[in-house]
């Protein structure tokens, strides 16, 4: 069960990582306005900033839940909770997309890399983001919850690095019509809204 567990904490990670959200847009951004190497070196590192979020929830949980079973019910609904106010605000934003100044491509991949793992490990979202998902994916009676915890954390990194990287390639080849195209930035906010309000109906329902 816990080989099922975690082929469909891949395939939802997957639905995650396609839709846009502020990570792969940031990638995205910067694919297009610099080269696909500087997205890939910022993907890199918002990555690598998930380890630290990976161990803050599987230690907190283990600890939280150990003694207090009716706390995961309370989580489920919170994270639901959660991904639905991410979706209400995503519909309350702006369907638009800033490239940025492309004369920053003279920064070292090396800094881009670390302004990646900065921007993840300052934005406590990531944590919040973390919490909500991650725990709906546990399986009762198998390995300890924080080692599950650390599983489905290496899947959802692995997963992701290699969307944000196919997506880093994709965008520099595709700078001019991404630029260009007027339904590009109102799609990925609409497909963002459905993809959030999925998963948190598939939260709630037992």
């Amino acid at each position: 069960m816990m080989l099922e567990s975690l082929i469909s904490f891949a395939f939802a990670t997957l639905i995650l990582a396609l839709s846009p959200g502020p990570d792969n847009i940031f990638v995205l951004t910067q694919s297009v306005a610099r080269g696909s190497k500087y997205g890939i070196a910022i993907a890199s590192g918002l990555i690598t900033g998930c380890i630290v979020h990976t161990s803050v929830v599987a230690l907190g949980f283990a600890v939280i839940i150990r003694d207090n079973e009716w706390l995961l019910y309370a989580i489920k609904i919170a994270g639901a909770v959660y991904l639905l106010y991410l979706a209400f605000k995503i519909y309350q934003s702006d369907a638009s997309i800033e490239f940025g100044d492309t004369k920053a491509s003279s920064q070292s991949l090396w800094k881009l890399y670390k302004i990646g793992i900065t921007m993840n490990l300052l934005n406590p979202k990531v944590t919040l983001f973390f919490l909500a998902l991650l725990p709906q994916f546990i399986i009762k009676d198998s390995f300890p919850d924080w080692i599950q915890i650390y599983m489905l954390g290496g899947v959802f990194m692995l997963v992701s690095l290699l969307v944000f990287y196919a997506l880093a390639l994709v965008a520099g080849k595709a700078a001019s019509f991404i630029k260009s195209s007027i339904w590009f930035a109102p799609a990925m906010k609409w497909t963002q809204i459905v993809v959030f309000i999925g998963i948190a109906v598939a939260i709630l329902i037992p």
